[in-house]
């Protein structure tokens, strides 16, 4: 596995799009970040998991996936380290991250729109 390899993966999820976050190449859905390139150094990646993803990941590879260091790698932040990954798990990685992320995203539109669609009662006066 190495960066294009990742990119590749992580674009050719629907809806995704390449973008750049503090020098890093990063890959969005509706202009949130589920994975990057380049943190922390060049030969790696990172997606975001729920805590029991990463959990999973973790102790099926831990040469391969390890949480990022405090607060972001407690809420799921994953580094994976590009050498020596296989393909099918980084894949299996990008596709979680991105499926959660889609998932959030799609809870919260869903919220929004049942607000908009609530029918109060008119007042009446006295």
């Amino acid at each position: 596995m190495n960066t294009e390899a990742f990119r590749a993966l992580a674009l050719e999820l629907p809806g995704v799009v390449e973008a750049s976050h503090q020098g890093h190449a990063d890959f969005r859905v509706r202009n949130k970040i589920f994975a990057t390139l380049g943190y922390p150094d060049a030969g790696y990646g990172m997606v975001k998991l729920s805590s029991d993803e990463q959990s999973k990941f973790v102790r099926q590879m831990p040469a391969v996936f390890a949480p990022a260091k405090g607060a972001w790698g407690e809420q799921g932040s994953t580094l994976v380290k590009l050498e020596g990954a296989s393909e099918e798990k980084v894949r299996s990685a990008v596709r979680s991250a991105w499926e959660r992320l889609v998932r959030e995203e799609t809870a919260v539109k869903a919220k929004q729109d049942a607000r908009k669609n609530v029918v109060r009662p008119k007042r009446t006066k006295i």
